[in-house]
């Protein structure tokens, strides 16, 4: 009992950063209706930040670098000074990014907030460098902060900072609760939730209102995850924009409305991770449990609080958003289509070395790319799991082809329906919710497979998961023979399996079944009035999506005969839905265009090899997505609006205007006529 006691006090550390960042989604979905994805990234930059002043006392700027002095900066002000970089950025992401779209669709929303996501993430890899530090990153570490003594609690040794983050951790949640429930500003912040035209009636401006709380929560996150870093993770340029994932489950218990349930689940979730982790070192716990079991739970949370609050989750009162993207409706044109189909195989066949294997890997991508389209763009459903379908896909090929010695093409059908059924049980929870409330559920599910199944040893071995040839009646379809990169047979086999699956999705999506997809993501209740199924539509858009992301994972473990779980992460998931937005996310011809963009694509070859500018790739995602949400978005923006507006001006408008025709009729009848309006 001492020692779970002791990992549970442990737990502490990782449990007060959950708490405080739930604490903080709390709050910014109260004052705004956002749920931000990117929280955890505002406060990434702060602990690189911190440690590179307590370096060598540079202040790094998204552009230049000052020295604030030579030679190391004392603790208390390079930390007061890493937690006000953090406010820094969350007011501008509230100015800039959120503020604009406080009237578009929840699509938008979700996706500038990943774009924020990836931006800050992409820009403390470029910025926190051996360039501008002066010295090697890797060399970084956060040096302690908190006392580093020790206590005897109940027979355990437990360590004080682990305490005192806890401690903080409630303060922090105390101070948020007590400013939303006592101060006036903090009280009309709470009724604006309920209703934001009454609230300006009563004179406060609601951006007002909400900038004051994303600078309140950037400081406070950035705060608790520079004086937790030295105990939790050390520095990494991922890990912690992650821990928005575990933190939105907390926030997500406290039905987004409730800092003090969401503070209190952190604890209690850092605690159970910890306790979980003890007790996978134990003789009896299974061996294919042993890793990524923590990353499982927030997942598991998620759905189980999803289910049980998630009619009762309050949705923000405010302005009506805007319109949902357009969308394109897909028509195969035979001449067109053949002549596009054979100038990407007469630029493939010109080609060859890593020029071609990019042709092959923006075919792969655009395949992947009509998953998120399909589901997304057409269905309204946000899921962020799409390279958790592709991955699993391309394990199980592995599986099938190594082990079982399944030929293809029924190894790649069966690892594609693996990723079906995957796909159909992380849809379950769109029954009950969607919008950004469904994103939170597929990117928790992302990082558990993630966790749980890609960086499993038991699962997939460390060496590497390997994938064998395909051949069909005995004839070769290998990817490489002797120094040939990639061959020309393997390529025309993506390009045909490629081909034969975008015109299935055109004509499928241009059917009943299209149509459908299109009612439900319209409005779900006219669509079950207008006797569409709501619950199975959504679940075979997740089928297919799946199915389709899967044949796309199968067709990359074939192009590398070797997988890891490099190759499927969260965050080439989410570079992949950056570049699928930026493309045109209701529209098979921007999944195409997406499928160029996307990592290891022709642009991304482009930078690498003629520009030199690799590192920079997803910065560029994420400003094009940014750029993509914000200012041209697809349901139209500031930029469109501008010029509607000037073409309003100068040119003549037919508008109708209604008049009663005055016939012999008894019921009157309505007219319209035309009038020029100048």
């Amino acid at each position: 009992m001492s020692e779970i006691l002791q990992f549970a006090i442990l737990g502490f550390s990782t449990g007060a950063v959950y708490a405080v960042l739930g604490s903080a989604l709390v709050s910014v979905h109260v004052a705004t209706g956002v749920i931000n994805f990117a929280q955890g990234s505002l406060a990434l930059w702060g602990v690189w930040q911190t440690t590179a002043l307590r370096a060598n006392g540079t202040l790094v700027l998204p552009i230049g670098s000052l020295r604030l002095q030579d030679g190391p900066m004392a603790t208390v002000p390079a930390v007061l000074i890493g937690a006000a970089s953090c406010l820094v950025w969350a007011v501008l992401a509230q100015l800039l990014v959120f503020r604009p779209l406080r009237r578009s669709p929840v699509l938008g929303q979700v996706v500038a907030s990943v774009g924020v996501m990836l931006f800050l993430q992409a820009l403390v890899t470029l910025r926190f460098d051996h360039d501008t530090l002066g010295l090697d990153p890797t060399a970084l570490i956060p040096l302690p902060i908190l006392p580093s003594d020790t206590i005897t609690l109940a027979g355990s040794v437990v360590a004080v900072s682990n305490l005192v983050l806890a401690g903080i951790a409630i303060v922090i949640a105390l101070v948020l609760w007590a400013y939303f429930r006592f101060t006036r500003i903090g009280i009309a912040t709470r009724a604006g939730a309920e209703d934001e035209r009454a609230l300006r009636l009563m004179g406060y401006s609601p951006d007002r209102l909400a900038t004051l709380v994303w600078a309140a929560t950037g400081l406070f996150s950035g705060l608790i995850v520079i004086l937790a870093a030295p105990a939790i993770g050390g520095l990494d340029p991922t890990s912690y924009m992650f821990y928005v994932v575990p933190a939105l489950s907390v926030a997500l218990v406290g039905r987004l409305t409730s800092v003090g349930i969401a503070c209190a689940a952190g604890l209690v979730l850092g605690s159970l991770q910890q306790i979980l982790l003890f007790l996978s070192t134990k003789t009896w716990w299974p061996s294919w449990a042993q890793a990524g079991v923590g990353d499982a739970v927030p997942f598991v949370i998620v759905v189980v609080a999803l289910f049980v609050l998630g009619r009762s989750i309050p949705e923000r009162g405010g302005p009506d958003q805007g319109r949902l993207p357009r969308v394109s409706i897909p028509r195969v044109r035979p001449l067109p289509a053949a002549g596009a189909v054979a100038v990407a195989a007469l630029v493939i066949a010109i080609t060859s070395g890593t020029w071609r294997f990019s042709l092959v890997m923006s075919a792969i991508l655009a395949l992947i790319s009509v998953s998120v389209v399909l589901l997304t763009g057409y269905l309204g459903q946000i899921s962020l799991a799409t390279m958790a379908f592709a991955g699993a896909a391309g394990f199980a090929l592995s599986k099938l082809t190594t082990s079982a010695g399944v030929p293809f093409p029924l190894s790649l059908l069966l690892a594609a329906l693996v990723a079906t059924a995957l796909g159909v049980v992380v849809g379950i929870p769109a029954l009950r919710i969607r919008g950004a409330q469904l994103a939170v559920a597929t990117i928790a599910a992302a990082l558990a497979i993630e966790g749980f199944v890609f960086n499993n040893p038991a699962l997939t071995p460390y060496s590497g998961a390997l994938i064998r040839d395909p051949s069909l009646f005995g004839f070769s379809l290998a990817v490489r023979q002797g120094t040939n990169v990639i061959t020309l047979r393997f390529s025309y086999l993506v390009l045909t399996i490629v081909v034969l699956l975008l015109i299935a999705v055109a004509r499928l999506l241009r059917g009943g079944t299209g149509r459908a997809f299109l009612a439900v993501r319209s409005n779900e209740r006219a669509a079950a009035a207008a006797g569409v199924n709501v619950a199975a539509t959504k679940l075979l858009g997740f089928a297919i999506a799946s199915f389709l992301a899967g044949v796309g994972g199968g067709l990359i473990g074939y192009s590398r005969g070797q997988l890891s779980s490099a190759s499927f992460t969260v965050l080439v998931g989410l570079t992949v839905l950056a570049m699928t937005y930026v493309g045109g996310i209701t529209s098979i011809s921007g999944a195409v265009l997406a499928g160029l963009l996307g990592p290891l694509g022709v642009l991304y070859l482009l930078l690498t090899q003629t520009l030199d500018l690799s590192r920079y790739y997803t910065l560029i995602a994420a400003l094009g997505m940014l750029l993509r949400a914000v200012v041209f978005p697809p349901y139209g923006g500031p930029v469109q609006e501008w010029f509607a507006a000037r073409s309003t001006r100068r040119t003549p408008v037919s508008v109708s205007v209604p008049v009663t025709d005055t016939s012999a009729d008894v019921t009157p009848r309505r007219a319209v006529r035309s009038v020029d309006a100048h």
